[in-house]
């Protein structure tokens, strides 16, 4: 599904499963494929003779053995490359500013590296596009891939063992529209999902999969191409999450292994020392000392170790290691933030990012890259967390704990932070005062009797726009027309035109006398009980959202509400201390 641009390295395969890493110590041999010089005085003509004459380099490689791993089904795998993927979104990229003016040689060969996924494998039901506010922010969804593959290079660094390629990190990384604050979850890859249509090689589509073993690292397989199918994999993130993607982003192995040579290795922290068996747990003993206990700086082969390592630490399950993980990509993109903007470091990183990575059609030239990358350089490092949706085991798999994984999925939606904070960007002052809901006035004792006879059940209200508040003046109104209220929330779409009132059965009346508070909205029957309002742009626009011209009544700022527990409390800062949270369960 790759499309090498031209000049560019074909992608490489992966596989998939959850395996035990390799045995190997130290991170020597080549270093990454094709070394970028640094730009000469005397201008561009003098680079380009200088990358001409010093030619792209030998091929990615590392000391140390590659011992046979191992696949379980249903696979609690690893998510090596995950890492690697942040960087390249985050700060790799930042190397081509420079690029872009001192070498035109340079800034080619990085631009042939490129290699793009096709487009026309994405849905066609989708979840909506964020709106942008006034000011043209608006939030951005990567997906991180990361492939594990025995492709190329890769079968030296320990990828996958079989056929195809398979999935082994995912992370869904949300900037919020102040581009001042990113979070990023993991999705356990043995987490059981449903997996919509995906376009196969031939061009077909499959049929829906779901049940007791559909896993959500398998929609990377589907269609068993060596390059994997990274549009099934976020068809599948699209319908668990209802985020839309904005851009996807695949790395494999020796594309992680060369990130961290180029930018000096990585401090790694351990709770305990790691041997050989601990990454091949097929041997017969214990073997070598791969890792030390406590701080360290690993690169390539044991830096791959560290992130794909799962036994003999806790519990030796999957949730562990994507801890690890997470610690791994926090300290990669501080080690790239302290170093600055030095050709030194940027170039020879760009240059691996480049050629190591798969990456959608929005991000396929430098200059994309670039103007990515320069909209990222406002975070710091403690307004970026990393999370894992909160789970539970079914047998050896995992499922995703409702309703505490759908208020993540709605917060992010909303573009609000784990703490419940506002950050879309554009956020209306509070009033100095606080506003008191009306008064209802007492019904006249004339009044006809209701021509229903059902009771009224709670009402729910969806906010469908991105107006803040708007939820709550509208919960706020139908309580002063004496219908109880149930659940205020962020509607899953949030461009809705025109407000709807759903109602089940035998609730026809109600909903019709809900409708009068809402002029305009839409009557629609569902299967579901009860009745919703689901706000449109048009109760916005009368009640102090944008365009509404002389509302004379301030719209009701919601409330923050934090997420649940189940959600917080596992959440690591990327500044976080990396001796920290890198394990799970008993036995480490």
């Amino acid at each position: 599904m790759a499309k090498p641009r031209p000049g560019g390295s074909t992608g490489s395969a992966g596989s998939t499963g959850s395996r035990s890493g390799s045995p190997g110590t130290g991170s020597g041999g080549s270093a990454s494929g094709g070394t970028v010089p640094a730009p000469r005085p005397g201008g561009r003509a003098e680079a380009r003779r200088a990358a001409q004459s010093k030619g792209r380099g030998g091929q990615d490689g590392d000391g140390g053995s590659n011992g046979q791993g191992h696949r379980r089904s249903g696979g609690r795998g690893k998510k090596p490359e995950r890492s690697v993927k942040k960087i390249v979104g985050w700060t790799a990229v930042g190397a081509l500013v420079l690029i872009a003016g001192t070498g035109g040689a340079i800034y080619f060969k990085l631009n042939g590296n490129i290699k793009t996924i096709d487009s026309d494998a994405l849905s066609k039901d989708r979840p909506p596009e964020a709106q942008a506010d006034s000011n043209g922010n608006k939030p951005v969804n990567i997906l991180l891939i990361g492939s594990d593959s025995r492709g190329g290079s890769n079968s030296d660094l320990g990828g996958g063992d079989t056929e195809g390629a398979r999935s082994d990190t995912t992370i869904l990384l949300h900037v919020y529209a102040d581009h001042k604050n990113a979070i990023g979850v993991s999705i356990p890859r043995n987490t059981l999902v449903t997996i919509p249509p995906c376009k196969l090689p031939n061009g077909k589509w499959t049929k829906e999969q779901k049940g007791k073993d559909v896993l959500f690292n398998a929609a990377f397989t589907v269609g068993e191409s060596p390059e994997g199918n990274p549009a099934c994999t976020q068809n599948t993130v699209e319908k668990l999450t209802g985020i839309r993607v904005d851009h996807t982003i695949v790395v494999d192995f020796q594309g992680f292994a060369a990130m961290t040579k180029a930018v000096g290795g990585v401090e790694v922290c351990l709770p305990k020392d790691i041997y050989q068996k601990d990454l091949n747990e097929k041997l017969p003993t214990k073997g070598s000392l791969v890792l030390k206990k406590g701080p360290q700086k690993v690169e390539g082969q044991q830096a791959l170790d560290y992130v794909r390592l799962r036994h003999g630490i806790g519990d030796g399950s999957d949730i562990g290691r994507m801890k690890r993980q997470q610690a791994f990509m926090s300290s990669m993109i501080s080690t790239v933030k302290k170093k600055g903007l030095e050709p030194t470091t940027l170039l020879p990183l760009a240059d691996a990012a480049t050629k190591s990575l798969r990456v959608d059609e929005g991000l396929d030239t430098v200059d994309k890259l670039m103007s990515f990358a320069l909209s990222l350089k406002s975070i710091d490092l403690h307004d970026l967390k990393f999370v894992t949706p909160p789970w539970r085991y079914n047998e050896a798999n995992l499922d995703l704990v409702k309703p505490d994984v759908d208020r993540l999925w709605e917060a992010i939606r909303a573009d609000r932070t784990l703490d419940g904070k506002d950050a879309t960007g554009e956020q209306p002052d509070a009033p100095a005062t606080p506003v008191p809901p009306a008064t209802p006035e007492a019904p006249p004792t004339t009044t006809a009797p209701p021509t229903h006879t059902a009771p009224a059940p709670p009402i729910k209200v969806y906010n469908g726009t991105t107006v803040n508040g708007l939820g709550a003046k509208a919960g706020e109104a139908l309580k002063a027309a004496q219908f109880t209220v149930g659940l205020v929330t962020q509607a899953k779409s949030t461009n809705k035109l025109t407000t709807t009132i759903e109602y089940g059965a035998g609730q026809k009346a109600n909903a019709e006398k809900v409708a009068e508070l809402f002029p305009g909205a839409t009557l629609t029957p569902t299967s579901a009980a009860g009745i919703s309002v689901v706000l449109g742009k048009d109760y916005g626009d009368a009640n102090g959202g944008a365009g509404a011209a002389g509302a004379t009544t301030p719209a009701v700022p919601s409330v923050p509400v934090p997420l649940p527990t189940s959600v917080t409390d596992g959440a690591r800062s990327a500044d976080d201390d990396i001796c920290a949270n890198t394990t799970y369960g008993s036995g480490g």
